[in-house]
This record gives structure tokens, sequence and C-alpha cells, in this order.
């Protein structure tokens, strides 16, 4: 996700995160069906939602679904839950849904339970006019929005195919997460659309687009079926917006990752929102997207979403870097592929400037923390979780080497795909793949909060033929462990910094003239370095 705006000192983190959410171990969602009707006379939401639900052990007594209560006039009121054609005690309380379950199912029983409820969404599901001033609706669940109109068990760990049956007045297209089954004119003025969603996702990725669409199919990238969904009065800005830059993103990331993980790949045009939600197979663009320019940059940030936050998730939003830190590099890395490596060092500059300056304002904010409280409130330090998290993932290809980064990163995917991962999961396939300890890395630059600061320069000594470098650690606390490059005149070494203060002398059989800290741009510091 990429919003509108976004731009040591050693801190006790706890080294064992895991949010707040109340886990329910006995059960795994397995399929949802959603059956929403939509008006043009009211904006409240008729829902009826049907989840199949697997019990991995014995003696689980309830289910509990998160559902918004109704509250000052919004929030969902439930009417009936039945499981197959019986009627169940259930409760619904402060935004939870609790399902009795008598008798209590076997390990490995699945059961279907139907919810039938209505209201008006407060959040999740947008209804209003575009800037055309046409009526619209779509969702927007990222993290935790899912159960302002959909009953599900809304965090990422859990996972579920999922398929959407809108009813809907007919002047409106609706596109949805998968690929279309069935649309359906009824006798009054209402069309019924269906769309499947066959591979697993979580909660928030669920997604519906309600209004009037030009939409556009334009080819496939390697089989993959692409598509534009914008509103009419855009088709051309549409064209221009998305095509060109979907198709170089898609090529991209299937050639490097691995094969895409959904039936297609949709860019939709949305209102009331700003930036981009990856949605699986079904990307919202807000609408001033949408212009006379290729957005490469926005576009290749939501397509890498689809291989690592949808279809690989973070097991917890502790780890949010696992999506977004993930999606912010590797549109670096796209631009990198199609602009060569001075375009992508700017880009890297940019967001090395913007890291520091997060960190100067919030000092005490690691990568890895509890930062839900933060991304609901919309106070998400993304300098930090966005930035800085692709900065890590850049500073370990330095360490590492660029052919095992890229077969560490396949592996991960092929590992995780379609289920959920953690950073030690991460830190394990790329250790294997570079046959390196990394636990070092991973610790400092994600678990701990700041970035190091360095002071030193370098003189020619004649006598003992050789350059000279004196590096200084001036950030508090301990030292970072750094592996830094030294290009002395045409030759590059490398030397490692592991003290507040370190002198390391390079032969050199002459004055190179010129020396540089850090030459091609591997590693996150705030550094001054000159000659003596």
């Amino acid at each position: 996700m990429r919003k509108l705006v976004q731009v040591g000192l050693f801190v006790c983190v706890s080294l064992a995160f895991g949010d707040n959410y109340p886990r329910q171990p006995g059960i795994d969602a397995q399929h949802y069906v959603f059956r929403i009707t939509l008006s043009d006379e009211s904006d409240e939401v008729a829902g009826e939602t049907t989840a199949d639900l697997r019990f991995v052990s014995d003696a689980v007594t309830q289910v509990t679904l998160d559902l918004t209560s109704l509250k000052d006039g919004k929030g969902m009121m439930v009417s009936d839950v039945t499981c197959g054609a019986a009627p169940v005690k259930f409760a619904h309380a402060n935004d939870r849904l609790t399902i009795a379950l008598i008798p209590s199912p076997k390990a490995g029983e699945r059961r279907q339970f139907t919810v039938k409820y209505r209201g008006r969404p407060g959040s999740g599901l947008h209804i209003g006019k575009n800037k055309f001033g046409d009526r619209t609706f779509f969702s927007w669940n990222w993290p935790t929005l899912a159960r302002q109109w959909l009953p599900t068990i809304d965090h990422p760990s859990d996972k579920a195919t999922s398929e959407f049956l809108v009813t809907a007045p007919a002047h409106y297209q609706v596109v949805a997460n998968g690929l279309l089954v069935e649309e359906l004119d009824l006798a009054d003025g209402r069309r019924m659309t269906h769309w499947k969603q066959s591979v697993p996702i979580a909660a928030w990725l669920n997604n519906i687009g309600v209004a009037r669409f030009a939409s556009r199919h334009f080819g496939t990238a390697a089989g993959v079926p692409l598509e534009t969904w914008v509103f009419p009065q855009d088709r051309e800005n549409g064209i221009i917006t998305f095509e060109e830059p979907t198709r170089r993103a898609m090529e991209f990331f299937i050639s490097h990752i691995g094969p895409y993980p959904y039936e297609k790949l949709a860019d939709v045009q949305v209102s009331e929102m700003g930036g981009g939600m990856e949605h699986a197979s079904a990307i919202f663009y807000g609408e001033s997207a949408v212009s006379n320019r290729p957005a490469f940059g926005l576009v290749a940030h939501e397509i890498s979403h689809q291989w690592f936050g949808d279809s690989v998730t973070e097991k917890d939003w502790d780890d949010a870097w696992l999506s977004e830190g993930f999606a912010t590099y590797f549109a670096a890395l796209a631009t990198e592929f199609y602009e060569g490596r001075d375009a992508f060092a700017a880009s890297m500059k940019r967001s090395r400037s913007g890291i520091l300056g997060m960190e100067k304002r919030t000092p005490n904010i690691a990568v890895i923390h509890d930062n839900l409280p933060e991304i609901q409130n919309g106070r998400a330090p993304v300098g930090i979780v966005y930035q800085k998290g692709g900065w890590v993932l850049h500073m370990l290809r330095g360490v590492i080497g660029t052919e095992r980064f890229w077969v560490g990163i396949r592996e991960y995917y092929r590992a995780y795909r379609d289920s959920n991962a953690s950073t030690d999961d991460l830190r394990r396939v790329m250790e294997e793949a570079s046959a390196t300890d990394l636990e070092w890395f991973f610790r400092q630059w994600l678990r701990r909060a700041g970035s190091p600061k360095i002071e030193g320069g370098w003189k020619y000594n004649v006598a003992a033929k050789r350059v000279e470098v004196e590096l200084a650690q001036t950030q508090s606390g301990d030292a970072f462990r750094l592996p830094l490059d030294v290009a002395i005149g045409e030759k590059t070494v490398r030397v490692e910094m592991t003290s507040k203060s370190q002198r390391f002398d390079i032969p050199a059989d002459r004055d190179p003239g010129t020396v540089e800290l850090d030459p091609n741009l591997w590693v996150l510091m705030d550094a001054k370095f000159a000659k003596r």
C-alpha cells in the first residue's frame, strides 16, 4: 500500500513481538461466500456471508468472527445465523460475532455458517461520488476494516478463498478479486455479478468496486490476463497511466521472482481514496493517480505486493515490513532494471534522506515494532516501515551478493507462496541461500532503532605506501557492525567496522587522489568523509 504522503541510539526493543489479535488456534477459515446487495436509494448494505471453517483441534466450543457492531447509526445488525439449515445461537457485541458450537466439532471437521446482516458501513466500504459526480461503491479493508462490512477472521494470519455475488442496479459494473463467473440481469432492473477468488488470501485483500467503468482487456503477461477499470471520462488517461507500466512490472517480477499467484491483474480507478491498495488480483488506485503520464513507480510498488504482502503475507502486523518494505524495494529494483543504475541510485538516495529525517523525528522506532495502533490511526512512521524496510533488503543484497540475494528471494516466495511468513522465516531462507549467519544483520537493522552516523577521513602515508582511513561512529549507544566498501582510485576494498572508532590501513603504491566511502551505496548511514 502506498499513501499519498510518505516519504545510533540503541533502544531496548523486545526481541519477541506479536500483535494482540485474539487468535483462534483451533479454527482455520477455508472459504467465504459474500452476497452483497447495494442500491441507489440508500447507503445501507444487505449482506449474507457463508463462512466455511475447518476445525483443526477438538474441544472448540465457539467461533468468533469480526463484524462491527451497530453504533451511532453505523455498523452492522445481525438478524440470523445458521449452520446448514439449522439456526444457531450467537451474540454480537463489541465488534465480535460469537457463534456457539453445539455439538463441538471433531478435529478435521468442516462446518458452514451463514450470517445475515445489514447496516451502513462506517468505513471499509466507501459509498460516495467520484470526481465526475457519479455514485460509486469501493472497498478499502486495510488493515482491519473488512470487519466494517464483512464477517471474517480479520487478521493476516488466516487466509481463505472467497467469492463475491454482488447485486446492484444494472447501470453499474462490478469488479472484484479473481475471475468473473457470471453476470445475471434480473427482472427488476438490477444485475447480479459473481466473481470467484480461488487462491487463499487474507481478509483485508478481498475487495469490490461498483461504478460506471470503461473496462479494457489489454492482453497478457506470461499468460496472465491484464485489465484496466477506469471511469469512462478517464478512459484514454487510464490506458496511458496503467497499461505499459503494468506489462513491464509484471514481466520483470515474473521473470525475477516466480509465477504470478493469481488469475488476473486488474488496475482499478477508485474514488475518495489516495495512493494505491494492493488487493489480490484487482489493485485499487486513487482517482487522481490516473493522468496523462505513465505511473510506473506506483504501479510497480502495488504489483510487487501481489507476490509480497498478498501471496506471501506477514503472520502479524508487527512484520508489516515484509509487505511494505518489499514493495518499496522491488519497485526500485524494477526501476534499476528498466532505467539503469543511476535512476536506481537516485531513488535510494531519496529514500535514505527520508529515513534519516524520520528517525530524527521518531528516534525510538525500529522497523519491527507494535505498529498496528499507528496504522489504524493513520500515524504509521512510513519512512521506517516502508523505506527503511526496503533499505534493509538492499543492504542484505550488499552483504550476501546480488546472485545469492535473488536465489534467496525466489526460494522465499516458493516456500511461502499463498501462506504466511515471519521475519525469522525470511532470515532462515536467506541464510541457507547465502551459507551465511545473518542473525546479527536482522537483529541490528530490524529490531534496533536508528541508523549509524559516521565521521571520518583519509590521508596517504608516503613512507608506508598506504592509505590510512579513520572512521568514527558518533551515534549514541553501541557500535553498528558495518561492512563498508572503500574506493581507492580505481580499486575497491571492503572493510568491516565493529567498534565506535577504527583505523584501516590499505596498501597503495601511490597517492590515489580520491578515496570514497561506500561508493556503490550499500549502507544506510549518515556519513561525512573527506581528505585530511
